[in-house]
């Protein structure tokens, strides 16, 4: 087994020990509760702005938040971490697998929910297909994001849940709907670009141009990486630890 591969099995083990990961399972289930609920009840066109409330708005985000802030940060909080830091590993292939492993996860966890939610929601047909599908794909780019963006919280910081809380609810959830300027600047706006194009779908809301959704999306995910990189390659590994 390389380096690389243990670091990814490592970091998988650490995560799926945790009693987080079952609650995280647990709200990945509720959209498809809620979307069996609709079909039940007969169905709905509007499976993209259900779709965006159930998924991009909260699940996705919160998984990430849980996931991209455990995955380095719980190991500087209990001391673990300066066992993997004092090993000859350099830190941009330390910071890939666990960035990875993070993004890897969310998207294991909100893929599903979304597929199958989105068909219930709006039935079996073609086209309810290339919705579910295409907010799929849109959710892995912008999960990837938020996990990598809040994997880098947790390690600048120890109190990174409440900095992306603040900044899922706080800015995205409310200033991001009424200045314009800050849409640039929000991950879910990204994402939802990301989806209506892959889509042509009216998410409801007025979406940024494809190009400068993608561009949003992959600064934050270059950005995360670069200062999860720098952060760990200056974290001191101290004898008291």
């Amino acid at each position: 087994m390389t380096a690389f591969t243990a670091l990814v099995v490592v970091t998988l083990r650490g995560l799926l020990g945790r009693r987080r990961i079952l609650l995280m399972a647990l709200l990945a289930v509720l959209p498809i509760l809620v979307g069996l609920l609709i079909r039940l009840g007969g169905g709905r066109s509007d499976a993209p702005e259900i779709l965006d409330t159930l998924v991009i708005r909260t699940v996705l985000p919160l998984i990430a938040l849980v996931i991209g802030t455990a995955t380095i940060g719980s190991e500087i909080e209990d001391g673990t971490a300066v066992y993997l830091l004092a090993k000859p590993i350099a830190r941009w292939r330390i910071a890939f697998a666990k960035l990875g492993v993070a993004a890897g996860l969310t998207a294991a966890l909100t893929v599903p929910p979304i597929v199958v939610t989105g068909l219930l929601v709006a039935g079996f047909g073609g086209e309810s297909l290339a919705t579910a599908f295409g907010f799929a794909l849109a959710a892995i780019a912008g999960g990837t994001a938020y996990a990598v963006a809040f994997a880098a919280l947790g390690v600048v910081t120890t109190r990174a849940l409440v900095v992306g809380l603040g900044y899922t609810l706080l800015w995205e959830g409310v200033l991001a709907g009424l200045l314009d300027g800050t849409r640039f600047l929000s991950i879910r706006q990204g994402t939802l670009g990301v989806a209506a194009a892959l889509t042509g779908d009216d998410v409801g809301v007025d979406v940024l141009e494809p190009v400068v959704s993608v561009l949003i999306l992959v600064v934050v995910v270059v950005g995360g990486y670069l200062l999860t990189t720098r952060a760990l390659s200056r974290f001191q590994v101290r004898s008291a630890d």
